[in-house]
């Protein structure tokens, strides 16, 4: 379910932020200024749910569930690839862990949730900070409807 997003609140992903370009050869283009950056910054409050060394969860502004947290890494990564390709091992342990630890406190893994990252512009993403939402409450319908 798409919402409608602010674009002064929200810095909407550039098609280059994940291409290879001149200032970042190594192919992704992370903007210091997204909306999660920020909160990492203490600069926009946030509901906390779970923080650990690399990792912060929060509450969504907009939940599209009766539970919609966010999991985000500490560290400046674009998407999921260029987490995976330049995150320290601690780093990936630590998010993989606070996932499975927001799962386990908000009492959803019994009856199931969705995670969703999307990555990219064909992906939708629109904050350019690798991000895991984790839905749950009610019953999700089908992720996508057949093409």
């Amino acid at each position: 379910m798409m919402r409608e997003t602010n674009p002064s609140a929200v810095h909407l992903l550039n098609p280059r932020t994940c291409l290879q370009t001149e200032e970042a050869p190594m192919g992704y283009v992370y903007d210091d200024q997204n909306i999660f950056a920020k909160i990492l910054r203490g600069e926009i409050p946030n509901t906390t749910v779970l923080e650990t060394e690399h990792s912060l969860a929060f509450r969504d502004l907009y939940p599209q569930a009766p539970v919609h947290v966010l999991v985000i890494p500490k560290g400046a990564y674009v998407c999921y690839d260029h987490f995976a390709q330049e995150a320290s091992d601690a780093e990936i342990l630590d998010y993989t862990r606070a996932i499975g630890k927001v799962c386990e406190m908000e009492g959803v893994a019994k009856d199931g949730f969705r995670m969703i990252s999307n990555a990219g512009v064909a992906g939708v993403q629109e904050v350019p900070h690798l991000h895991v939402h984790i839905l749950a409450g009610r019953p999700l319908g089908r992720m996508l409807q057949p093409a």
